[in-house]
């Protein structure tokens, strides 16, 4: 697994990771449970790899970006 996600990318995956959990907290009724989808972002930008970016071929990671 190589890293693939980049700085701004990653802070940008971890701030609407957060922003989505926090619904959870702040919304009432069955709506809040859509907050959950934060996980996703949040958990990508951590580890810094996104399993759909390698299917597409993206790469925002400039350590391991490849060279033409």
């Amino acid at each position: 697994m190589n890293l693939n996600v980049g700085g701004i990318d990653k802070g940008i995956r971890i701030a609407l990771g957060v922003v989505l959990l926090s619904l959870v907290v702040l919304l009432e009724g069955g709506i809040r449970w859509i907050g959950l989808v934060g996980i996703v972002p949040l958990a990508t930008g951590l580890m810094g790899y996104c399993p759909i970016y390698s299917i597409l071929g993206i790469n925002t990671c400039p350590r391991n970006a490849k060279h033409a």
